[in-house]
């Protein structure tokens, strides 16, 4: 236990939260929870119902009786279901007191609650940021003015909202962190996946991931196996957008049957392990990722990593990847992927340096992190009235 922090409860919120569901968001609420729980404090969970199959194996979640959602369920779902807040804020505050919560962090600003401010009077509040969101956003305006503190999931974050005008002085970076530790292949095994291993690439389906549009790049010579693993959530941003993804997946990876196969989705634990056994994979993102846990999974078994160059990914994988410019297409990814496959030096010092990128993201460093913006003073008011007048943010996709 943290000697100079008494035991704490700590709750999170996450409406769409289940264990081993294939999000970000869900994902760095499960290895803050772990460091919570390797410091001798207790983590809660909060989200939506019903009760879901695998609820057993996460023994702090909480499902609420007053938000039901469907799977998948879309922000319009969401917000429908908080129509009339009044039930569901009832309904946390008491969970919370009754559980003698002493810190709760908002997972989002809507499917997190970050904007009801629901929690009982004297508890700490962390609002968790996975995205910076418009200007135009009211509950995240809300949801920022009410925190005690607001915590970016990386470095990254906290500069991507420093660019788009808020005030982040007083923001402190939880940083996420991943499940399992860094446990590189050994090298002999990494170069015989140079030579003649597959092209593994994990991701949750959504448009801006890019894997059709990948698939459907993978040069005409290319000829050693591309596994493609697609991860259905439990949101999407439209309804049938995820069967969209995939039906184009698939015809683009019937053009080439003998090389593609399409993999249903893998547990938390069971990626790390899967991507040690790949020669490199690829994140096709045409949006900036704030994070990317496949990427930091990948580096954490000294998988390379070819991405385009924005977001987080190249400053995550620094010179255990290689990056390509957007506007060169998917086209371009492949092409540094065959370049540094033929280049062994290349490939090994890649490689070699891949686990290092992210030995610094364990759960008890990111628990650590946020118990130490919780309960620092004195707390934080209403930043977002701070705001200097710099125009308005692009509204990024809707979601957790």
């Amino acid at each position: 236990m943290n000697a100079q922090i008494p035991a704490k409860t700590v709750a999170f919120c996450l409406l769409s939260f289940r264990p081993d569901h294939p999000s970000g968001v869900e994902r760095s609420l499960a290895a803050l929870m772990e460091g919570v729980r390797q410091l001798g404090h207790t983590p809660l969970v909060l989200a939506a119902g019903p009760a879901q199959a695998g609820d057993a194996a996460e023994p702090g979640l909480i499902r609420l009786s007053s938000v039901q959602l469907p799977r998948p369920a879309t922000n319009d779902h969401v917000l429908a279901a908080l129509a009339d807040p009044g039930p569901v804020v009832a309904e946390v505050r008491s969970v919370l007191a009754e559980r003698g919560v002493d810190i709760v962090c908002w997972g989002d600003t809507l499917w997190g609650l970050g904007y009801l401010n629901a929690a009982p009077p004297g508890v700490r509040t962390a609002l968790m940021v996975h995205k910076i969101r418009p200007d135009s956003d009211q509950r995240w305006h809300q949801a920022l003015a009410d925190a005690s503190v607001v915590c970016p999931a990386s470095v990254y974050l906290a500069q991507e909202g420093a660019q788009a005008g808020w005030d982040t002085s007083d923001w402190r970076t939880v940083p996420n962190a991943l499940l399992m530790a860094p446990h590189p292949v050994p090298e002999a095994q990494r170069e015989r996946l140079r030579r003649e291993g597959p092209i593994r690439i994990v991701s949750r389906v959504e448009p801006a991931k890019g894997l059709a549009e990948l698939v459907a790049a993978i040069p005409p010579g290319w000829n050693r196996p591309v596994e493609l693993v697609l991860a259905e959530a439990d949101f999407e941003f439209w309804p049938g957008m995820q069967a969209d993804v995939i039906t184009a997946c698939r015809a683009a990876a019937e053009r080439r049957p003998e090389l593609i196969t399409v993999r249903p989705a893998l547990s938390w634990r069971e990626v790390p392990p899967y991507l040690a056994g790949a020669a490199a994979t690829i994140i096709s993102s045409t949006e900036p990722e704030t994070f990317c846990f496949t990427a930091a999974e990948a580096l954490s078994v000294g998988t390379p990593v070819i991405s385009f160059d924005h977001g987080n990914v190249p400053l995550l994988a620094g010179p255990a990847g290689r990056a390509v410019a957007l506007q060169e297409g998917a086209g371009a990814l492949w092409a540094a992927l065959e370049a540094l496959l033929a280049d062994p030096a290349a490939y090994q010092a890649a490689a070699a340096a891949a686990p290092d990128q992210v030995a610094r993201y364990t759960p008890a460093a990111a628990a650590s992190a946020l118990l130490a913006a919780a309960v620092s003073d004195p707390p934080r008011l209403g930043i977002a009235s701070s705001r200097p007048n710099l125009g308005t943010v692009a509204a990024p996709p809707t979601g957790p």
